[in-house]
């Protein structure tokens, strides 16, 4: 067996800093290795990634999580040490308590309850990285992108990110908006403020464009989808003199959005309406965009209804089935199979002090343990 509180602050008290690993990934191997999970170490760059499996025969039920966390921040203005996951009135304190170390440890120990009762006819799995939290270029993407080559075949997907919104089992996640990054880069030409015929300036082609991106309205929403919303996040001139005209201008922009686009048609959108935008101005205007994923959504069905069961049997609240937040590393996932996200209360999380109640931590478990085993009596085993 595996005491879910007690592999926790194991986790916690590795500073697995992205992209550091501090031997996190060591204890996650250990444990499941002491379980009978098959164990490959896929290290891209310097991030440490796991796969784990336990049984041959589908389906196959895998657990997705990280071991990397966010930076402490002013560690003076923690109460205790970030790292040393004190249990303080029922709380366990530490960087990665609520996102994400609780639910790996909570999925390992509903594992070997499973595995000990019998309950695995199938196999089970675990995909952790350590690249999560960072640009996740070398984490879950490309241990996907391998799984594919390699034709594993994983049926359903559990990520064990902080849902949960208000208490615990209130809410799951069965989809993500998408999201890209745009950085604008207007280049003028630069020049005394008294001879403006001599200059071309950047900042009021830029202003004019962002304001031209900013008022499409991208849509109503989308079923089980917010609005899509775009959000200029920088505005920058590098300029310290009063009496010049800047040579250059940026601006970053961030779209949110639905199943409604896709991010090559955004990034297209955008490109156009710098076009038009340089055509009358004797500079030029370049746009770099990175799309860090699609939109999607799991559909209502048999899977989404028995993660919401095991929540229902288990903690006797009916979950929301939700699309809201940020990303997850379940936009890599959706490609494999379908996804559905499902963990602890995220208020906390990423902040000072952030800290998951045991209890709730046990109550994942017990949730998780019940997923498993209805699982495989809700999926034929192959």
């Amino acid at each position: 067996m595996i005491d879910a509180i007690d592999l926790t602050r194991d986790l916690i008290r590795r500073p697995s800093v992205t992209p550091a690993d501090a031997g996190a990934m060591d204890l996650v191997e250990a444990a499941l290795r002491d379980l009978g999970f098959s164990c490959r170490r896929m290290k891209f760059g310097v991030i440490e990634n796991l796969y784990a499996r336990y049984g041959t025969s589908a389906p196959n039920l895998c657990f997705a999580g990280h071991t990397d966390v966010v930076p402490v921040g002013d560690a003076d203005a923690w109460s205790r040490d970030a790292f040393e996951a004190e249990v303080v009135d029922g709380l366990l304190v530490g960087r990665g308590a609520v996102d994400m170390k609780s639910a790996i440890a909570a999925f390992a120990a509903a594992a070997a309850r499973a595995i000990a009762a019998g309950h695995v006819t199938g196999s089970l799995s675990f995909l952790i990285t350590g690249d999560e939290e960072g640009v996740a270029t070398h984490g879950t993407r490309m241990v996907v992108e391998a799984l594919g080559i390699e034709d594993e075949v994983i049926d359903h997907c559990v990520v064990g990110e902080p849902t949960s919104s208000e208490v615990f089992g209130d809410m799951i996640k069965v989809g993500r908006r998408g999201s890209i990054n745009a950085e604008i880069t207007v280049q003028g030409v630069q020049g005394h403020v008294a001879y403006p015929h001599r200059a071309a300036n950047p900042v009021p082609v830029l202003l004019q464009l962002l304001l031209r991106l900013e008022d499409r309205v991208l849509d109503r929403g989308y079923p089980e989808f917010q609005p899509s919303n775009l959000e200029i996040t920088q505005i920058d001139v590098p300029n310290t003199a009063t009496n010049v005209i800047p040579g250059t201008a940026r601006a970053r922009l961030n779209i949110r959005f639905n199943p409604h686009h896709t991010g090559r048609d955004l990034a297209d959108w955008i490109a156009e309406e710098a076009e038009a935008a340089s055509r009358s101005f004797g500079g030029s205007i370049a746009v770099e965009c990175h799309i860090s994923g699609e939109a999607f959504l799991t559909e209502p069905g048999p899977f989404t209804d028995l993660v919401a069961g095991a929540i229902y049997e288990t903690a006797g609240r009916a979950p929301e089935l939700s699309t809201s937040g940020g990303t997850s590393d379940a936009r890599f996932i959706r490609v494999l199979c379908p996804v559905v996200e499902l963990g602890l209360v995220g208020k906390t999380m990423h902040q000072v002090d952030e800290a998951a109640p045991v209890a709730e931590i046990l109550q994942l478990q017990a949730v998780y343990e019940r997923l498993i085993e209805r699982y495989f009596q809700t999926f034929p085993v192959e």
